[in-house]
């Protein structure tokens, strides 16, 4: 196999990875985000019970 063949591997390897990186990076923040919307719901209905 020729040396611009790994290369080119190489790159697109770093590009999904980072691509995968970034995703899971999306779906931590999405995940605190739902997490602190559902605290607020609680504290709400907790509100309204009172």
């Amino acid at each position: 196999m020729d040396q611009r063949n790994f290369t080119y591997m190489f790159y697109g390897f770093a590009a999904a990875w980072l691509i995968l990186a970034l995703y899971v990076v999306s779906l931590v923040a999405r995940g605190r985000k739902l997490s602190e919307q559902v605290e607020t719901l609680k504290r709400t209905i907790k509100q309204e019970k009172a």
